[in-house]
């Protein structure tokens, strides 16, 4: 009976189920980084947002340790004493659609790197600073396009979806603002 491994059925459900879960734990810690940062105040006491995503947390069962690593990285401490910068990446996904990617890291080189790595693997490409800002502008800590660029093709609006998600996921970006409309865009 080849194929009927109780141990592969249970690797297989089991690693299904570890990426459902570190996905709702990566956006519990964002949530959390997002609420420290915006309150100013790792206290849920003083910070009602943050009380609100750590409700959130313990909602999808975030041990203690991760949750307080986001505390610590949303006000711009790390475990090991390095200082979290801000900053921002600009390049192009497929099609020349433009992007911005905020990110807060430890180690701007990583992130650079990492960003560059997935960009170049997905078709598209990390640009130079000032070379998609210029179809922006910033408002209150967020960017909005200038230059909307509709895109009507529905695999590049999947594959453009796809590629902001897969960016949003990563640890150190926050936030990947686009120049591509569509209907149905997230």
């Amino acid at each position: 009976m080849a194929g009927h491994s109780k141990w592969n059925n249970i690797k297989n459900r089991k690693g299904a189920q570890d990426k459902i879960k570190g996905k709702a734990f990566s956006m519990a810690a964002k949530a959390i980084k997002i609420a420290v940062k915006e309150g100013k105040s790792g206290d849920p006491k003083f910070n009602p947002s943050l009380r609100l995503a750590l409700d959130k947390a313990r909602a999808v069962n975030m041990p203690k340790d991760k949750i307080q690593k986001a505390i610590d990285r949303g006000l711009g401490k790390t475990a090991n004493g390095t200082v979290l910068r801000e900053n921002t990446y600009e390049g192009y996904a497929p099609g020349g659609v433009g992007l911005i990617i905020a990110t807060i890291t430890d180690n701007v080189n990583r992130t650079g790197s990492e960003i560059k790595t997935f960009l170049s693997k997905s078709g598209g490409s990390l640009g130079s600073p000032g070379s998609v800002s210029f179809m922006f502008t910033r408002e209150d800590g967020e960017y909005k396009t200038t230059m909307p660029m509709q895109i009507t093709d529905e695999k590049q609006q999947e594959q453009l979806q796809e590629l902001i998600d897969t960016l949003r996921d990563m640890d150190d970006v926050e936030d990947v603002y686009c120049t591509g409309e569509w209907e149905g865009q997230e």
